[in-house]
């Protein structure tokens, strides 16, 4: 089974919102999915996305393969490397909601 982290498109006309699940690749968009890591929503200024690292690492690790949006996020978000800006094309700012590296963070501070 393949297994792909993407978006899945909720919210009206012209007022999209979007969740980030793990889904088989053979499913439908806004079909069944395996689990939801988290959300993107690019109609606020500035666009806002949250996201369960800890889980998003874990499907990364077992062979999961994000698609180009979600990969894009994940590199903006630093839970995978390699963003870089092109030349001659701004970056729109996306307020992240990391969930789950709070603890990292702490445990690097007292060891």
């Amino acid at each position: 089974m393949a297994v792909r982290i993407r978006l899945r498109r909720l919210g009206g006309k012209k007022d999209a919102f979007y969740r980030l699940v793990v889904a088989d690749s053979r499913m439908p968009r806004d079909g069944r999915f395996i689990e939801e890591i988290g959300y993107y929503d690019p109609v606020e200024q500035p666009a806002k996305a949250k996201i369960d690292v800890e889980r998003a690492r874990h499907w990364l690790g077992v062979g999961a393969k994000p698609s180009e949006t979600v990969r894009d996020l994940f590199r903006r978000a630093r839970i995978i490397d390699g963003f870089q800006v092109r030349e001659g094309e701004k970056e729109s700012p996306i307020a992240f909601e990391l969930v789950g590296v709070e603890e990292e963070t702490e445990e690097a501070e007292t060891s």
